[in-house]
C-alpha cells in the first residue's frame, strides 16, 4: 500500500488549526484525509468515537479537538475545560489502541508546563511543578494524555506521540472577545475601535508577561512532519523559540492595524504565566521542523484575513 493512501482522520478537523492541517496534508499528497468534528461526531461520547473508528477505517489519528480559550474562558469554566479535554483524549487513544490504529498523534499545549519553568522551556522540565493556576485544569487534562500515551507504548507497544505547541494564531482564529486568545482579541479590539472612533481600548493585566506565538501554517507543518517522521514516547515542543511581552505585542498590533488611541491596562486581571518561550531544538533534531513565519508576517496575514472577514459579513447584511 502506498503510504500516501493511508486513512487519516483529524479530530477537530473543521476547527481553526484542523482546517489548516487538513489542507496541508492534502497538499502534501495524502489522499484520504478525513475530519471528525461536530456536528457529525461528538468526541466526548464513546458511541460517536466507536462510530468514527468503524466508519472511517483509520490508519492514523491526529487528535486536535479540544475545548480551548483565553484566560477568561479558562477561569469561567475550569471543570468543563478539564473534563471535556480529558475524556476526549482518554477515550480516543484507548479506542485507537483497541482498533489497532498504526499511529496516534496527540496535541498537547504549552499550558502543560509548570508556572515557573526556566526559560526557554525544555521538555525535561515538564514535571518540575504545578501549571499556572488560571489554565491548570486544561493543561493537566492535556498532560494526562501524555501519561496515557507513554503508558500504552510501554505496556502494549502502541505508537503514539505527544506534541506541545506554543500559542497558535492566524487566519480563521476565534475572534469572540469572551473566549478568544490574546492575538485575535487584540486585532478585533483595535480594528473596531479605529472604525468606530473609540479613543481607548482596555487590555487585561499589566503587559509585563511574555508569550511565544506560532503561526497556524507552521503549526500544521510541524504536525505533518511529526506524523511522518517521529515515533518516540518523549514529548516535543513546537514553536519559534522567540518571545514577546504582551505590552510590545499590543504596540505592534496597534501599529499594524493603524489604531492610534490609548491603551488602558486593567491590572485587576491576571497576567497568567509570567513568561513562555520554548526550547525547540528537539523538533528540529527529530523531524526537521523550523518555523518559517515571523510574528510580523503572521500578524499581517491574520489582520488581512480579519478585515476581509468583516467585509464579507458587511456584504451579507444587505
Amino acid at each position: 500500500m502506498n503510504i500516501k493512501e493511508k486513512n487519516i482522520t483529524v479530530t477537530g478537523g473543521r476547527g481553526f488549526l484542523g482546517k489548516h492541517l487538513v489542507r496541508k496534508l492534502k497538499a502534501k499528497g495524502w489522499r484520504n484525509v478525513y475530519a471528525a468534528d461536530l456536528p457529525d461526531f461528538d468526541l466526548r461520547r464513546l458511541d460517536d468515537i466507536l462510530r468514527m473508528y468503524n466508519e472511517q477505517k483509520l490508519d492514523i489519528v491526529i487528535h486536535l479537538a479540544a475545548v480551548v480559550g483565553g484566560i477568561g474562558a479558562n477561569q469561567k469554566s475550569p471543570g468543563r475545560f478539564f473534563y471535556e479535554n480529558a475524556i476526549m483524549g482518554i477515550l480516543l487513544l484507548h479506542q485507537a489502541f483497541l482498533h489497532q490504529i498504526e499511529k496516534f498523534v496527540a496535541l498537547g499545549t504549552v499550558c502543560c508546563y509548570p508556572k515557573n519553568t526556566p526559560v526557554p522551556f525544555k521538555e525535561e522540565h515538564l514535571w518540575n511543578g504545578y501549571p499556572e493556576e488560571t489554565n491548570a485544569p486544561y493543561g493537566l487534562a492535556k498532560k494526562m494524555l501524555l501519561v496515557q500515551s507513554q503508558a500504552y507504548r510501554k505496556e502494549h507497544g502502541f505508537n503514539s506521540i505527544f506534541l506541545m505547541p506554543a500559542n497558535i494564531y492566524g487566519p480563521g482564529d476565534n475572534c469572540d472577545l469572551q473566549s478568544s486568545h490574546v492575538i485575535p482579541a487584540l486585532i478585533r479590539k483595535c480594528i473596531e475601535a479605529k472604525e468606530n472612533g473609540i479613543p481607548q481600548i482596555t487590555v487585561w493585566g499589566t503587559g509585563k508577561a511574555s508569550r511565544e506565538f506560532l503561526y497556524v501554517e507552521d503549526a500544521a507543518e510541524a504536525i505533518s512532519l511529526a506524523m511522518e517522521k517521529y515515533d518516540k514516547s518523549d514529548p516535543v515542543n513546537i514553536g519559534t523559540g522567540r518571545e514577546i511581552s504582551i505590552k510590545d505585542l499590543v504596540k505592534l498590533i496597534c501599529r499594524m492595524t493603524g489604531y492610534k488611541g490609548r491603551v488602558v491596562w486593567d491590572s485587576s486581571k491576571t497576567d497568567g504565566q509570567p513568561r513562555r518561550m520554548l526550547n525547540t531544538q528537539k523538533a528540529e533534531q527529530e523531524f526537521g521542523f523550523n518555523a518559517s513565519t515571523n510574528l510580523e508576517q503572521g500578524l499581517k496575514r491574520t489582520i488581512d484575513w480579519y478585515q476581509h472577514f468583516l467585509r464579507r459579513q458587511a456584504g451579507h447584511s444587505y
